[in-house]
């Protein structure tokens, strides 16, 4: 791979200013939201392609907002320059996901342990086999632990990261939902397998957006700006 200097085709941050952790909406309003009501004296660091990026502080800790993009393809891009170009450490996805379980209803919070995927995305590795893409523990612990401080309910167990959403085939869950997984997303597997790829550490932490078994779903206005609980559990891991 032919060597990259910051800023990128994608970011037009410089050098440091990311912080070590970032925090990563796939909706760059949703980005935005997080900068405007959560963090002090937050700088937009770049919007190349309105992919919007700040950094400001969190009780007095320095932290990240960045949009991701829907898709693994997306959030490969900006995960991988993040960690590779910019120094950053630990990327916390916060994003929706429809259940395919009776154990999360709408507006539940899922820590996706695990992430399947029906993508071809590992095939890059060349690894001969099947790679599982998982959350790094010292992420998952801490925000189970202050999940549990701030009496907030959360579901922990294995997503599936499809590259489908309007899916040709309307049984294609159904194997999924056999084996125990609780929902499904885009993005999470291709994030697990950037930070397994670069040495660094990352964490999906999902609000449940809809419902596929029984058809309930919130609006768009809905998905832009009402996941606080979600938004809070991240900011303070």
């Amino acid at each position: 791979m032919a060597e990259i200097f910051t800023p990128t085709p994608h970011n037009r941050a410089k050098k440091g200013d990311f912080a070590e952790t970032v925090l990563m909406p796939g909706d760059p309003l949703r980005a935005k939201f997080i900068a405007d009501n959560y963090l002090e004296d937050a700088k937009l660091v770049t919007d190349v392609r309105n992919m919007f990026g700040y950094t400001g502080t969190y009780h007095g800790k320095r932290i990240s907002v960045m949009g991701g993009g829907m898709g693994m393809p997306s959030i490969g891009i900006y995960a991988h320059e993040l960690y590779c170009f910019y120094d950053v450490q630990n990327i916390i996805r916060i994003g929706s996901a429809g259940s395919v379980s009776d154990k999360c209803r709408i507006m539940d919070i899922v820590l996706a342990q695990g992430a399947c995927t029906n993508s071809s995305w590992a095939d890059q590795y060349h690894l001969g086999g099947t790679f599982a893409p998982i959350a790094d523990w010292d992420l998952l612990y801490r925000a189970v632990k202050v999940a549990e401080e701030q009496g907030t309910r959360v579901v922990v167990g294995n997503v599936l990261s499809s590259d489908q959403f309007y899916s040709a085939d309307p049984n294609s869950s159904e194997g999924w939902i056999k084996m125990g997984v609780l929902c499904l997303e885009m993005e999470s597997a291709g994030l697990y397998m950037e930070a397994a790829r670069c040495g660094k550490k990352a964490l999906a932490i999902l609000t449940i957006s809809d419902e596929v078994l029984t058809g309930k779903e919130l609006s768009s206005d809905d998905r832009q700006v009402g996941f606080r609980k979600m938004m809070e559990l991240a900011l303070e891991i």
